[in-house]
């Protein structure tokens, strides 16, 4: 989503990196795990990731020398393992995080993409970019503030993003003399907060990540503490199950006609699986317009494919030449999307000039890109109680409201519950094609 379409190519490009083919997957190792990280300005995000980079012998010895001699210019006599993810100059100067910092690292159990995104209300966006592609998320709370107003943001934008798993970190632990009576009391506070967000899978944990505590390592200050280390947690949180495989979705990016000697009467229907699991021989339906045909092949460059599934990028061909192209989709006759050109939808606003239902807009949603516009505001969510207001409907930047969306043409959709690829849209300001929403459906 967002500016995070470029974040996004970048993870997704990345990708050979990590490739998990079925041939060297063993039965010790879960895969690839997606998590970012969220919470309030200051509460240690970059540098539990350093941590976690630093304890699990993930870094380089280069970038440790790079991170001492950048401390030491600091004026600090240990190395700030914050430096490691915040890369941009101004980000190192102010101490914080501004753009979202994505880091790769593996375990023998696992292998990770961590998405450091920042703390500060104005860059709500970068978060949303961050969590719109995770498997988890990770929320810091400073020991020594209890919840703050971002805190109830950033886990509302996890929820509302579709996020199943939260490991909510109580950090700076050693300021408060890791005491006991502290960390229960943002529990027991977080779990009220949390009993009207859509996540079922919670998980406490108490740590410093400057010292280290139940990071890598389980802490000897916190004996009171009888659970799993993060890292420990983060290799074994089972997210498989997460993904749709039963509704098929192929949304078609691109139509492959070679014009060559030897390929001369090749037409090739390029894009990425959405969701469900394709197979040579299956009956599928062209949408928008309606035509059955069946899937001949499936090609992943020259190889052929027995079956494909989420994320694969492939190109399949079909038995009958129909109409189909870029915006179109491949689907299974008895599980159809839905087609409408009106919408009910949860935005993100994230342009710094308030909602105008009269403005015209893009809507991108996997392939298709649309004109449109929002015919009204239904209400908007007060971030502390998660109320709706439908009062005040004035929608600024940061606000997470529902409002009705109007199309030119049909979009092929899901309930976001459903399917996070195909219940996902941005809207664009045509004019600047700057990113002013992001939204669920449903």
């Amino acid at each position: 989503m967002i500016r995070g379409e470029q974040a996004l190519w970048r993870t997704e490009k990345k990708k050979d990196t990590f490739k998990m083919s079925d041939n060297n997957k063993t039965s010790n190792h879960n895969g690839l795990l997606r998590f970012t990280t969220a919470g309030s300005v200051d509460d240690g995000k970059s540098t539990l990731i350093g941590r976690l980079l630093y304890d699990s012998k993930s870094i380089f010895e280069d970038q440790l020398e790079a991170v001492e001699k950048a401390s030491k210019q600091k004026g600090l006599e240990v190395a700030d393992l914050s430096l490691l993810t915040d890369g941009l100059r101004a980000e190192r100067e102010q101490g914080i995080t501004i753009d979202v910092a994505y880091r790769y690292f593996a375990t023998p159990r696992r292998k990770f993409i961590i998405a450091d995104t920042p703390g500060h209300i104005q860059y709500t966006r970068n978060m949303v970019t961050g969590a719109s592609t995770a498997d988890l998320a990770i929320i810091l709370i400073d020991a020594r503030h209890g919840l703050l107003e971002q805190t109830h943001r950033h886990s509302f934008i996890a929820s509302l993003l579709g996020l199943r798993h939260l490991v909510v970190c109580v950090n700076k632990m050693d300021l408060v003399e890791y005491d006991e009576s502290k960390y229960r009391e943002i529990v027991s506070a977080y779990r009220s907060f949390s009993s009207r967000l859509d996540i079922t899978d919670i998980t406490f944990i108490p740590i410093s990540a400057l010292n280290g505590d139940n990071v890598v390592k389980a802490s000897k200050n916190m004996a009171w503490y009888g659970g799993s280390t993060l890292l420990h947690h983060l290799e074994n949180v089972h997210v498989g199950a997460d993904r749709n495989l039963q509704d098929c979705r192929f949304p078609i990016q691109y139509v492959i006609r070679p014009q060559t000697n030897e390929h001369r009467d090749f037409r090739g229907y390029a894009g990425r699986i959405a969701s469900g699991v394709f197979k040579p021989g299956d009956k599928v339906v062209a949408l928008p317009s309606g035509r059955e045909t069946r899937i001949t092949t499936i090609l992943s460059g020259k190889e052929e494919l027995t079956k494909a599934f989420p994320p694969l990028s492939v190109t399949m061909t079909l038995d009958d030449d129909i109409d189909l192209s870029r915006g179109g989709m491949l689907v299974r006759p008895n599980n159809k999307p839905q087609q409408s050109t009106q919408l009910d939808v949860r935005i993100c606003w994230l342009d710094d000039k308030p909602l105008n239902i009269s403005t015209r807009l893009v809507i991108r949603h996997t392939t298709q890109e649309i004109p449109a516009k929002i015919t009204s505001i239904l209400y908007r969510i007060n971030i502390n109680t998660l109320h709706r207001d439908e009062d005040d409907l004035k929608v600024e930047m940061n606000d997470i409201a529902r409002v009705t969306i109007k199309t030119a043409t049909p979009l092929l959709s899901d309930s976001y519950r459903n399917n996070r690829t195909t219940g996902a849209v941005i809207l664009v300001d045509p004019s600047t094609h700057a990113t002013v929403a992001a939204g669920v459906i449903g």
